[in-house]
């Protein structure tokens, strides 16, 4: 199982960390190590002083594919979820600076937590999702404002990676990532559909 990570999928995000927008796709990934499920605890790491939410929409493949055209997507997945790309903010500026690849900030145990799916379903007004720390709104996003569709995620991706049954694809995160820290309770929603819960210890 992979777990494959878009990045800056949303132009007021890479605004508000100051980067470009990306022409395609950014992709990295995650270990099957990273993920979090079942409302497991987030256990704050001790190699970070700056953990930050990223609140994104998840999609799980069904069917096996490769070189996928976009007009055939919609038929590897059937199920959407909300997840946390858990960063580590600090780290990943330290990194990029001396220009190192990301996956200490951002691949490290329990850097994926998932909730839990539902039936997929398409609406001409996009997929609102939300994230709550403490009961208090402080992400949301609409699938309509993503640069790149959840169907051309999966096209592009399948051009260099053969999608397995069980691989989960994070779309990206909308403007609004924050610190977390410990004590701290994550709730996310699909419209009014609560999905995921999260404690940080």
């Amino acid at each position: 199982m992979k777990i494959i990570c878009i990045g800056r999928n949303y132009a007021a995000h890479a605004k508000e960390l100051g980067n470009e927008v990306p022409e395609s796709p950014v992709i990295f990934c995650k270990p099957d190590t990273a993920l979090l499920k079942n409302e497991e605890p987030f256990y704050h790491p001790d190699f970070s002083n700056e953990i930050q939410h990223e609140l994104e929409l998840v999609i799980r493949i069904q069917k096996m594919g490769k070189k996928i055209q976009k007009q055939f997507a919609h038929l590897y997945y059937s199920e959407i979820s909300v997840g946390l790309d858990f960063t580590a903010r600090d780290k990943q500026t330290e990194l990029k600076q001396k220009g190192l690849p990301w996956e200490l900030a951002k691949a490290f145990d329990g850097s994926a937590c998932i909730g839990k799916f539902i039936p997929f379903q398409n609406h001409a007004n996009g997929i609102e999702f939300s994230l709550k720390k403490n009961a208090e709104l402080v992400q949301a996003g609409n699938s309509n404002l993503m640069l790149h569709s959840i169907d051309e995620i999966i096209s592009f991706v399948s051009q260099y990676f053969t999608l397995k049954v069980g691989d989960l694809i994070y779309t990206g995160t909308p403007a609004g990532v924050g610190k977390i820290n410990i004590g701290d309770t994550l709730e996310a929603w699909i419209g009014e559909e609560k999905l995921l819960h999260c404690e940080v210890k």
